[in-house]
């Protein structure tokens, strides 16, 4: 089965196409995705983010398609940078420039617990048929460790594998990571509707 997906992250596409060769589906981006207008990411939750831009580039689908909002919460930040990951640093912020950002927010705080969280919209001919959820609580390191991952990978420290998300292969992340948790639910309900 195939199902088509709208993100033009790099690394979320590796993980999504990673996790649906596990799971025996194939993933392929919305034709014309790289020409098409993004949607304003408007909405106040993960969900609501989500849901938004499924519907928006579902209805230029060949079939079902999802889409993801994804986030890291900081306890100590009010569950900051939340819906703003992407954009915490500003509108076109690298990697760095968030994860630096956010190593200042947290310098000198002791309780460094957070949650990576992940909402996956799935719809069909534009229409929200249901959504998928994930998360995953860890801990924010001090500074970045690890060459793998992506976004907050280096920063989030998962105490059952003693190390950062960004200092395991990501086959291993996946397994236990908030996307990993989403699309695992996702893939199940796509492989009941075969």
């Amino acid at each position: 089965m195939t199902v088509y997906c709208a993100t033009g992250n790099p690394g979320k596409l590796r993980e999504f196409r990673l996790a649906a060769e596990l799971g025996g589906i194939s993933v392929e981006t919305v034709p014309g995705l790289a020409g098409m207008v993004p949607v304003e990411e408007t909405g106040a939750t993960f969900e609501a983010n989500a849901i938004l831009k499924a519907e928006y580039y579902g209805r230029r689908a060949p079939g079902p398609l999802f889409a993801d909002d994804s986030g890291l919460e900081a306890d100590t930040l009010g569950g900051a940078p939340g819906i703003y990951s992407a954009r915490f640093a500003g509108p076109d912020a690298s990697d760095d420039a968030n994860n630096q950002l956010l190593i200042e927010r947290m310098r000198g705080v002791r309780d460094r617990s957070a949650r990576f969280v992940c909402v996956i919209a799935l719809v069909h001919g534009g229409r929200l048929v249901e959504t998928f959820r994930g998360a995953v609580e860890g801990q924010i390191l001090e500074e970045p460790r690890g060459p793998n991952g992506f976004g907050y990978d280096p920063l989030f420290y998962y105490p059952p594998f003693g190390c950062s998300f960004g200092e395991v292969a990501p086959e291993r992340k996946l397994t236990v990571s908030h996307r990993g948790a989403a699309l695992r639910a996702l893939f199940r309900h796509l492989s009941g509707c075969v």
